[in-house]
């Protein structure tokens, strides 16, 4: 801290940055993707024209650049709902708006096959965090006009996908019906699969509950799409299988979402005006 700076526990803020995401106002474009780990940031910004990195602190390891003319930008939010609340709230304080999460997933449906993706129109909120925010009761859903551009991106690009609910959870093992430590378990956990499985729950994965509601409370507009690198009724598991046509759509999505922004002066596009815009990118 320097001489003279002042800080407040209740908006800790170091030399004008978040405290957690270390980003200030102006740091990072409002267009921003966000995959957990922090490693696939360079995987991301290999994607793009032009890339710097900007911090990397805890979790949180973010950069910016340029893809297709477009400015953009990318952080990890680490595993799960708490971290990536966090990385939520300090974004929204420096101005950004948009938010689609790019990510892995593991199949409950017998019918994905691994390296399908996934784009979530809502999740089942069992992430934990969401309900810090919300009552139960309260949807976690993604805004329409994302699940419109990543939809459109990945027909553009010719990539398997499909359009869902997918279930949000705050363990990896247990809390999505594995076997804990010397094959624990209860009955939640033996009955959550099995139970998903009949309401038509495409997916297990960590975060997009967490985006979802405190996008819709904040007024931010988020998406997610996931590679499904597993199906964990087939027992089929390939590493890495689609993670890279994920980021693609994504890219896409953010190109056709900021082209819409620019060209209507707001947020929030109806299918016409989205399709009015892809005929100027075509």
């Amino acid at each position: 801290m320097e001489k003279g700076e002042k800080t407040s526990a209740s908006e800790p803020v170091i030399r004008g940055k978040m405290y957690h995401i270390m980003l200030g106002p102006g740091d990072i474009p409002p267009y921003v993707l966000l995959p957990g780990d922090p490693g696939r940031i360079e995987a991301i910004t290999s994607t793009w024209e032009q890339a710097e990195q900007l911090a990397f602190h805890r979790e949180y390891r973010s950069a910016r650049g340029v893809y297709k003319g477009i400015e953009i930008g990318a952080i990890s939010t680490g595993i799960g709902g708490p971290s990536t609340s966090i990385a939520i709230e300090e974004l929204a304080r420096i101005g950004v708006h948009t938010l689609i999460r790019v990510g892995t997933t593991g199949a409950i449906q017998r019918d994905i096959e691994p390296g399908t993706l996934i784009i979530a129109s809502a999740a089942v909120r069992f992430d934990g965090t969401s309900h810090e925010y919300a009552y139960p009761e309260y949807p976690a859903v993604a805004s329409p006009d994302a699940v419109l551009a990543l939809v459109e991106a990945a027909e553009r690009l010719g990539y398997p996908y499909r359009v869902g609910v997918v279930a949000s959870t705050a363990s990896f093992h247990v809390g999505q019906s594995r076997p804990g430590f010397q094959d624990y378990s209860w009955s939640l956990s033996e009955k959550r699969l099995e139970d998903l499985q009949r309401m038509g729950v495409l997916s297990f994965e960590m975060e997009a509950a967490t985006l979802f509601t405190l996008s819709n409370i904040y007024g931010l507009r988020s998406g997610c799409v996931c590679a499904a690198i597993a199906n964990r009724v087939t027992n089929e598991f390939v590493k890495g299988k689609g993670v890279k046509e994920t980021i693609m759509v994504a890219n896409e999505a953010l190109r056709i979402l900021a082209s819409a922004d620019r060209k209507f002066g707001r947020k929030l596009h109806s299918i016409s005006e989205l399709y009015s815009v892809l005929k100027e990118l075509a």
